[in-house]
């Protein structure tokens, strides 16, 4: 399964980089396949090691603000492995490994 989550510390003032960044090294602690980008963390794994992944990413930015807001969108495909790659790579063959990676256009494919 396949987890993109975003956790945002309420309470913290606009300076929310350092809290955010002690949930991300949760995620990357774990040795768990993630990548993380300017909105989400994507984590892959089987249910209830990467639903742990992220009950303590939540926890560890719990501990510096006041309240929390958890965000999650989950891709639920038993026996498949390796998704967060295959993804992207099947996705590439249709755009013709371009080479473009943003700009116009790039939000069709995340909406």
């Amino acid at each position: 399964m396949i987890i993109a989550f975003s956790v945002t510390p309420l309470g913290v003032g606009e300076a929310v980089a350092e809290p955010v960044a002690r949930a991300v090294r949760v995620v990357r602690d774990s040795g768990l396949p993630n990548r993380t980008d300017a909105m989400f963390t994507t984590v892959e794994g089987e249910w209830d090691e990467v639903m742990d992944v992220v009950k303590r990413a939540v926890e560890a930015v719990a501990e510096v603000a006041p309240r929390v807001s958890l965000v999650l969108k989950a891709d639920i495909r038993p026996g498949v492995t390796d998704a967060l790659t295959s993804k992207i790579e099947a996705l590439e063959q249709y755009l013709g490994d371009t080479g473009d990676t943003g700009g116009e256009g790039a939000s069709a494919a995340r909406g």
